[in-house]
């Protein structure tokens, strides 16, 4: 670093699914670097699906690299965190993972699940948030019931993003927006469900203690983490944010009665909440804690979004061109119909066992009905997990539009009348790494939480409105999904004794 440098910028770290993202940001909130590195996510069972956290760590460092590289001008004054949600890295004593991390598309721990089934009405409660195989709860009940030499061997069970913390600081942490993620932590009294953790059989000890927000100073960068990614010794790391709370921090969604749908490999439709949440023993919507001090969120969330979309274009060997002209067709009263629950789904349905089918196939449909349908299909889940996140009608006037997956004109309307809502496009560039750079300001006394809200209000790039004439179609078509979806799902049942 050059002589003249001043420690006016922050660094913001995402570590998703399949990639780092490392963004750094001016002290007006300008973008200054930009960095991104691919790890692998293997599949070492049917429906399981884990990363090595040291690919992670080695992408980050590579990543932030870059990010100085490019900048040479900008100085980092703090280290802000967002990540993949959900997942488990247990960790032994010297900070070493003692086997792959077990992350949020897993569903290997559906049995598990029966033990929060199991639990009192008040204790499922206060998780205040549906039951999902792929969450840390569900999946440290099984590596207790089926890897017992891992848990002998794991001194902490850590989320993604505050593993890499670890790395970088040397100390164990994590915040609520991580915390209320994972079936383990009361939501409603703030702190983590020591009843429920003893329950699904994990120690109590072995979890992070909480810091109050995801601003919170979380430690300071060490000698060997500032060597390798050619920082100063002793910046400020935030605690950071899990990525959907970064998102919504990054791209301004901090206001109760606004709400945001992003399309990408799943579907989320995030509304923030300045309300604890309904008590419900069998919510379909999740209540998180938000990167803000006090705030909440409410999402709905669909698996099968860009996904199932990319697997009927390589099915159908279709290039996204061709997926999404599809859906400038004209609409037919025969069109067949695409479930896209390949994966099983979430909201609304909380169901693992739930599968894809196209239904309704004649020998006049076409490969672009097909692709037409498809489209047609992912719009129609996301109505109804929209119809879940607001029961007693839409409580806002349009949503905000985000994510890659729905750039298309075509796409964007049939979007729009399928969930009858107006539908405004937001640019936010890599929204949770901004948000992470915006929370290592803070740790960084660059800015505080009233500051970052005033850089965080995206401008509006197209505004696209529900076809009047199209809402009649849309509405009987949403009752025929409804009823076909129902009738394909696998009945399940089960029973159990509570649990004192």
């Amino acid at each position: 670093m050059t002589a003249n440098t001043t420690a006016d910028a922050s660094l913001g770290i995402d570590l998703g699914t399949s990639s780092v993202k490392v963004l750094m940001l001016s002290r007006q909130g300008e973008q200054v670097a930009h960095a991104e590195i691919a790890y692998a996510v293997c599949h070492p069972m049917p429906g399981w699906a884990e990363s090595a956290p040291q690919d992670w760590w080695n992408a980050t460092v590579t990543a932030v690299r870059e990010a100085v590289v490019q900048a040479p001008q900008a100085r980092p004054a703090g280290i802000g965190l967002s990540g993949q949600m959900h997942g488990v890295v247990p960790t032994g004593t010297d900070g070493t993972p003692v086997r792959n991390a077990i992350l949020w598309a897993d569903s290997r721990a559906q049995q598990e699940l029966h033990v929060y089934r199991c639990l009192r009405s008040e204790a499922r409660k206060r998780l205040a948030n549906p039951l999902s195989p792929g969450m840390a709860g569900p999946i440290l009940a099984w590596l207790a019931r089926h890897e017992p030499h891992v848990m002998a061997a794991m001194r902490w069970a850590l989320q993604p993003k505050d593993w890499i913390r670890l790395q970088l600081t040397g100390e164990v942490h994590t915040e609520p927006s991580d915390a209320s993620a994972t079936l383990m932590y009361d939501v409603l009294g703030d702190c983590w469900a020591a009843d429920v953790v003893q329950a699904l059989g994990v120690r109590t000890d072995a979890l992070a203690p909480v810091l109050p927000s995801s601003g919170s100073v979380a430690g300071h960068l060490t000698s060997d983490a500032a060597r390798l990614l050619g920082l100063e010794v002793g910046i400020p790391v935030a605690a950071g944010a899990a990525d959907t709370a970064a998102a919504a921090l990054g791209s301004g969604l901090v206001a109760s009665g606004t709400a945001q749908l992003t399309i990408g490999t799943g579907v989320q439709i995030v509304t923030p909440s300045d309300q604890p949440p309904i008590e419900a023993s069998d919510p379909v919507t999740h209540h998180y804690r938000a990167a803000t001090d006090a705030g909440h969120y409410r999402m709905a969330a669909v698996l099968n979004g860009g996904l199932a979309l990319g697997w009927v274009r390589e099915t159908l060997n279709a290039s996204w061109a061709e997926l999404y002209a599809a859906a400038d067709q004209a609409p037919r009263p025969d069109d067949p119909f695409f479930l896209p629950h390949l994966n099983g789904e979430r909201t609304p349905y909380m169901d693992s066992s739930m599968r894809g089918a196209w239904t309704g196939l004649t020998p006049q449909h076409t490969r672009t009905e097909l692709l037409r349908a498809a489209l047609e299909g992912v719009a129609l889940t996301t109505a109804e997990a929209l119809a879940s996140l607001f029961p007693d009608g839409c409580g806002v006037d349009h949503l905000r539009l985000a994510g890659g997956g729905t750039t298309a004109p075509g796409w964007r309307q049939l979007l729009t009348d399928a969930l009858d809502v107006e539908l405004r496009a937001v640019a936010v560039a890599g929204a949770s790494a901004r948000g992470a750079a915006l929370l290592g300001a803070r740790a960084a006394g660059l800015m505080d939480e009233a500051g970052i809200l005033e850089l965080s209000t995206p401008a509006v790039t197209s505004v696209v409105r529900p076809d009047p004439h199209a809402g009649p179609r849309y509405r009987e078509r949403r009752t025929r999904f409804r009823e076909t979806v129902e009738h394909l799902r696998s009945p399940s049942t089960s029973s159990c004794h509570v649990l004192a």
